[in-house]
């Protein structure tokens, strides 16, 4: 069989390790509390949902051991950390630190960082999750902070013997363009940084630095990088070419077609999105799968946008249409939405509703990751 590196988002939340993460989750167990709290918000919601592994602790290595197995065994063999940097500092890093990084199996899933660069806002406190308007941290930051950032993920990553690379090169998401846009200054100063990123990744002896896009819908983005005054707009196939970016995949479904339907149908608009893509932009797109959405257990009153019918068998057929365009396109790596979104109802890990099913799928259509 045909070797695919199968890549699955951690969204690192499920620790209470993190003690910034007690003000989102006073009871100590990160985003767990939102999943055992949660209730069906109208008849036939298929929510509360149990983990088959329990409310553990992915911080603690013994847990990602665990889990670093089920995922090889099932051909997931890359996992895309969410990587944060808030207030001058990292947050949410010790599900990697010290869960993926001190597991002594580490070698059998890669592992690579997508910077979600994001603002974030109430949506983590289910008490104030209705009022969105709150800006808690915001994700742009400037060069000064830019260069610090990039030096500590070359010294504290990218070396390692399980970083995933494309062409021996470290390959490093980028969620937010605008954000990095916007924090650096405009987009002939962001491709100033990044290029200074490149120059520092090869100066620590490594062949480069792969960077890869989130995409979205194709959006406008504010190239000034300012506020007020003239702004300066282009488009998403501007800015690859201004930035330089390497490659691009999607983060969610839910980022760029209507989700508030059946599964099957909705695939129907992705493969579009997948042509669509294919006629726009030079970069090579890796495809992306989700595994469904409906983030209702970060709110107390019903949140409208719930993927339906997106049933193990229903992924699966998903998974084929990824497989098929990677080989048309003769690509590798897929990525998924997601190995722990639960509250996002987006994750490849069992639960009580369909068991292994998801990571079944998975190794039906890609066999084992190794």
């Amino acid at each position: 069989m045909k070797q695919y590196d199968v890549a699955a988002y951690i969204w690192p939340a499920y620790t209470g390790d993190e003690p910034r993460t007690r003000m989102f989750w006073p009871e100590g167990m990160g985003e767990w509390q939102s999943v055992k709290n949660s209730v069906a918000k109208f008849p036939g919601h298929s929510w509360p949902r149990k983990p088959l592994w329990g409310y553990v602790n992915e911080a603690d290595p013994y847990v990602m051991e665990m889990e670093i197995n089920a995922a090889a065994d099932h051909g997931v063999n890359v996992f895309i950390y969410d990587w944060y940097w808030f207030d001058r500092r990292p947050f949410l890093e010790q599900c990697l630190n010290n869960g993926y990084l001190k597991a002594k199996n580490n070698h059998r899933v890669k592992f690579y960082l997508m910077w979600a660069n994001h603002d974030v806002n109430n949506t983590w406190d289910i008490r104030l999750s209705h009022d969105q308007d709150n800006l808690i941290w915001g994700g742009a930051v400037d060069r000064a902070e830019f260069e610090k950032i990039c030096l500590r993920l070359i010294r504290q990553y990218f070396h390692h013997p399980s970083y995933y690379t494309i062409d021996g090169k470290p390959v490093f998401m980028i969620y937010d363009t605008d954000n990095l846009i916007n924090g650096l200054g405009g987009v002939e100063n962001a491709r100033r940084a990044l290029d200074w990123f490149r120059e520092q990744c090869v100066k620590s002896g490594l062949p480069g630095l792969h960077l890869q896009m989130t995409l979205w819908g194709e959006r406008s983005y504010n190239l000034s990088g300012v506020d007020g005054g003239e702004k300066r707009y282009g488009s998403t196939a501007q800015v690859i070419n201004e930035l330089g970016y390497d490659s691009m995949s999607h983060y969610q479904f839910a980022h760029f077609v209507n989700i508030d339907r059946e599964y099957a149908e909705m695939m129907q608009d992705v493969q579009k999105e997948w042509a669509r893509i294919d006629s726009a932009y030079s970069i090579p797109f890796f495809p992306h799968v989700s595994v469904g959405w409906d983030n209702n257990p970060r709110f107390v009153d019903f949140r409208p946008g719930v993927v339906r019918g997106n049933t193990p068998e229903a992924f699966e057929a998903a998974l084929r249409s990824a497989k098929d365009y990677a080989d048309s396109h003769n690509r590798r790596l897929i990525t998924i939405n997601s190995w722990n979104e639960w509250t996002e109802t987006s994750y490849l890990q069992p639960d009580d509703l369909y068991g292994y099913g998801y990571l079944q799928a998975i190794q039906r259509v890609f066999g084992r990751g190794e």
